[in-house]
């Protein structure tokens, strides 16, 4: 394994204890990250909110049930995010869903701004965009694929508004989050579920 993937790994929380942290800086009217400013705090308030919905409301189909549950490659998904990244947010507790059905998968969240030596690594258009999933095969401490910073229809969303105006806009950002309200954390389940089944025979 990578030194730094290796330190990643050890500044690493749980998912449990990701949530617990977030919590945590609501109450304390703090953020993650560099940025401390009004702006960040509320949006780590407002990002709690999503991911408690989220972990409540998730659904995962019984096919998706079943075919995670016959995945058996040991794999760790060292997830970069901040609580102030609303994709992040929106994504991480479908992961979680997800990590949650199978022995085999073992979900990390890491701090972008405290390792941005990882971040660096893991680039998406020469951006530190984020949440980015590493995943790392446990045998051989090699990464064998990455995801994010968006499930795959709203990266294409993005990318055509990009393509068209040059910048996202304050309410493409909205139209975005209703995008994720109304998708319910489906597309990130499937993308994953691709994922998995290019990496093990476990899909007819």
């Amino acid at each position: 394994m990578h030194p730094i993937i290796e330190k990643g790994m050890k500044n690493s929380l749980t998912y449990e204890n990701y949530r617990a942290l977030v919590k945590q800086l609501v109450e304390d009217h703090a953020t993650t990250g560099n940025d401390k400013s009004e702006a960040m705090v509320n949006y780590t308030k407002l990002n709690d909110k999503r991911m408690k919905r989220w972990d409540k409301t998730i659904k995962v189909s019984e096919e998706v049930k079943q075919i995670v549950s016959e995945f058996n490659q040991k794999m760790t998904w060292l997830v970069i995010a901040e609580s102030w990244c609303g994709d992040a947010a929106h994504v991480l507790p479908a992961l979680n869903k997800i990590a949650e059905l199978s022995d085999y998968i073992n979900m990390k969240v890491v701090l972008r701004d405290e390792n941005l030596e990882l971040m660096d690594f893991y680039l998406t258009n020469g951006a530190r965009a984020i949440p980015k999933v590493i995943m790392i095969d446990d045998e051989t401490g090699e990464v064998i694929n990455t995801y994010g910073p968006r499930p795959s229809e709203a990266a294409n969303y993005v990318s055509r508004f990009k393509a068209k105006h040059g910048s996202l806009t304050p309410e493409f950002k909205e139209d975005l989050q209703h995008w994720y309200n109304n998708d319910k954390g489906q597309n990130v389940i499937k993308d994953i579920v691709e994922i998995l089944c290019r990496l093990a025979p476990i899909c007819q």
